[in-house]
């Protein structure tokens, strides 16, 4: 069903900007050894992450993703506003949100913390409790094999997490930035915000984040933090049509 050897990109003519397709960018360059795909089509393995990714719009693109998801499995894609306004062949649309893209501008004051460490296979379940009550966005059991997650402990608990998610050529996505509500308002998240830039930025990368369009407060602080309004995306679950749907 999935193909497990090493995938190539297919190649177009058209020159699309890494962050317009930012997971299929990932799952064709820096995270191809996590992908399963077949064709125009790729996946994350279901305990790394819900993501998956066309190369394009097309019908057989969504029929070759149909091919790697089982009946009770969900996909996340992301894509420009209305990109799944009519279901594809083959998909139901579960829901659908507007989101935001941001990336860092020279502003963006970047630093170690020498309060953070790496989350490790031993922090995994606990940093899975902490996204499961701050709700920062997905997050499964080796989501942060994905890249650098550095974590915050007081009194010996996780208490607040971001890290590397996505990462297209030449960018990377600051992701799962929470805090536990008791240790809110004290600039936490936003210390971690600059510790995983540091990391990027000391690749040669450039930071980039998602956010809800509906969260102006998160939108505020990114900007004033040095990130910038890049353009609106929306963020799509699918579920693969039961025989004889849509």
């Amino acid at each position: 069903m999935t193909s497990t050897a090493p995938l190539a990109a297919p190649t177009s003519a058209v020159d699309v900007h890494p962050l317009d397709q930012a997971a299929w960018a990932s799952l064709t360059g820096q995270h191809a050894h996590f992908a399963l795909g077949i064709g125009l089509a790729r996946r994350y393995p279901a305990d790394v992450s819900p993501f998956a990714a066309v190369s394009s719009y097309e019908e057989r693109a969504w029929a070759d993703l149909r091919e790697l998801y089982g009946p009770d499995e969900v996909a996340g894609l992301s894509g420009p506003p209305g990109f799944t306004k009519r279901p594809p062949a083959g998909w139901d649309i579960e829901g659908a949100v507007r989101g935001v893209q941001l990336v860092a501008t020279p502003a963006l004051v970047s630093a170690p913390d020498d309060e953070a460490f790496v989350i490790g296979p031993a922090d995994a379940a606990e940093a899975l409790d902490l996204v499961l009550r701050t709700e920062p966005g997905p997050f499964r059991p080796r989501t942060y094999e994905l890249g650098t997650y550095l974590g915050i402990r007081r009194e010996g608990r996780l208490i607040a997490l971001a890290g590397e998610r996505l990462h297209p050529p030449g960018w990377t996505e600051i992701s799962a930035v929470c805090t536990d509500p008791a240790y809110r308002r004290q600039g936490i998240a936003a210390r971690l915000v600059r510790a995983v830039a540091d990391g990027i930025r000391s690749r040669g990368e450039t930071p980039f984040l998602h956010t809800s369009a509906a969260n102006a407060p998160a939108i505020r602080l990114y900007q004033a933090m040095g990130f910038e309004l890049r353009r609106e995306v929306e963020f799509a679950a699918l579920r693969p049509a039961s025989a004889g749907g849509g």
